[in-house]
């Protein structure tokens, strides 16, 4: 069982384990090592102001192993990831805690391929990092890595050589304006004449994308192009902004008099909507106006859609009203790939905004997912309301609860009575999900039914037995 890696890489607290400097250093090392035959290695990063200090330590632990590093600096997740996969390089790695507060951040890793490492080669590389932090321990005059997280980075010192050899790689600025380029290519026809469009950059890695990439389709053939928390501090990501809190863009798009709205997580690897009325399109919307798109012009592969655990039981019903069939994997972008791989799927995504395109993308992309919606629109010529008009989704309710350590919920009697209750109650006419958060410290209480009150009773009745037992 993968200790330093959850569903989305390795993810903490800025300077605290698993994020301290010998830690970063190591995993650099360990990656380097995994990768052999002096590989090339791209690194890029969100808005965060502790971005820097940990592509510093990844680089001096990539080059002690061998490796050569590019650094694309600011940039989204599946930016890294398409250019990983284009560019010749042996792996990419994203410095980003996606829609975590600033203190947060995190190391995504990407082969090659494009693809996220599958969970035998982050096992394997984990092993690798405890192995060389052993032997650190053991040898401490030997030891690399002392780069100290500055609490605090100006503007100014962004580009700043740390103590030792470890400095941040010099940043390729072409690297951003080829992942641009493959966007605007991916919709050739898209133009955003007589359109209004609000858009929430959450103050993270689409603030150095976005508003060039807007721009160009503006030029194409006029429209208008709101762009918003694009101003990033350091410590403002996702902060009242984004695809945290979308109800900020949909607001926005109301007292604008838009078209809809578009708002993204801290590194943009997923995209919510908002449309004219002010309503918030998730993730779930998208994926059924994208599967009814692909499945009008016989592009949808095996008539299915994959979606999580998490994706409410309206959707699959819209779905089957269309005879497209939908899959469950567990919540990850990585996991619905996965899953999509194994059964010749070409549309997945997530409940939050994920969707990952067969043949477009490795990961999920926020600003494709975008271009992509925008084009759909565009082509039916009707709005964004009107598209999603029939979607009737059962009421659902996501309660989090922290918690101290992640137990077996199973294990716990007080948590599992109450878990069974629910779903005695709720076998026919509803779904209960349970689970810990891949990223946080978090256990997700997920109830959907027709009874409203049933599944509020629920859901508090859980989250209670769960607080009581494991919560903070």
């Amino acid at each position: 069982m993968k200790k330093l890696f959850g569903t989305d890489g390795i993810r903490a607290v800025a300077g605290q384990a698993p994020l301290d400097p010998p830690t970063i250093y190591a995993v650099g090392l360990a990656l380097a090592h995994h990768l052999g035959n002096s590989p090339k290695v791209l690194i890029g990063m969100d808005t965060r102001e502790s971005g820097p200090s940990i592509a510093a330590t990844l680089t001096s632990g990539l080059i002690a192993g061998g490796a050569t590093v590019e650094s694309a600096g600011i940039i989204t997740t599946p930016g890294v990831a398409y250019l990983a996969a284009t560019h010749n390089f042996a792996a990419g790695i994203v410095i980003s805690a996606s829609h975590n507060p600033w203190e947060d951040n995190g190391i995504k890793l990407f082969g090659p391929d494009g693809f996220k490492l599958p969970d035998a080669t982050e096992l394997a590389i984990e092993a690798e990092i405890f192995k060389q932090l052993d032997a650190a321990t053991a040898n401490p005059e030997t030891a690399h890595g002392n780069v100290t997280l500055s609490e605090a980075q100006s503007e100014e010192s962004k580009d700043l050589q740390l103590s030792g050899t470890a400095t941040t790689p010099t940043v390729n600025e072409s690297d951003r304006l080829t992942y641009i380029n493959f966007l605007l290519n991916s919709v050739p026809d898209l133009t955003l004449a007589n359109q209004k469009i609000v858009i929430d950059c959450a103050n993270g890695a689409a603030s150095s994308i976005a508003p060039q990439l807007f721009a160009s389709l503006i030029e194409r053939a006029g429209g208008e192009a709101i762009i918003t928390h694009a101003s990033p501090d350091g410590r403002n990501i996702n902060e009242h902004c984004g695809a945290l809190h979308p109800i900020v863009v949909a607001q926005e798009v109301v007292a604008q008099k838009a078209s809809l709205g578009i708002t993204f997580d801290g590194d943009a690897d997923r995209a919510l909507f908002a449309d004219h009325h002010g309503n918030v399109i998730n993730g779930d919307a998208v994926l059924l106006l994208a599967a009814r798109d692909l499945a009008a012009r016989n592009a949808l592969a095996n008539q299915t859609v994959v979606a999580t655990t998490m994706s409410n039981m309206g959707l699959e019903a819209a779905l089957k009203r269309t005879n497209i069939k939908m899959l469950r994997a567990n919540v990850g972008d990585k996991y619905v790939l996965e899953q999509m791989l194994a059964t010749g799927a070409s549309l997945g995504g997530e409940q939050s905004g994920h969707i990952i395109f067969s043949g477009r993308s490795t990961t999920g992309d926020g600003l494709l997912t975008a271009l992509l919606l925008l084009d759909i629109v565009q082509r039916a010529g009707k709005s964004l309301a009107d598209l999603t008009s029939d979607l009737k989704t059962f009421p659902q309710v996501i309660v989090n609860v922290k918690v101290r350590e992640k137990r077996p919920l199973e294990t716990i009697p007080t948590v599992a009575a109450a878990i069974a209750a629910a779903e005695h109650d709720l076998e026919d006419s509803g779904r209960v999900v349970i689970r810990y958060s891949g990223t946080e410290a978090l256990a997700r209480v997920m109830i959907e039914a027709e009874s409203e009150p049933l599944m509020r009773h629920h859901s508090e009745a859980i989250a209670a037995a769960i607080r009581t037992e494991l919560g903070i």
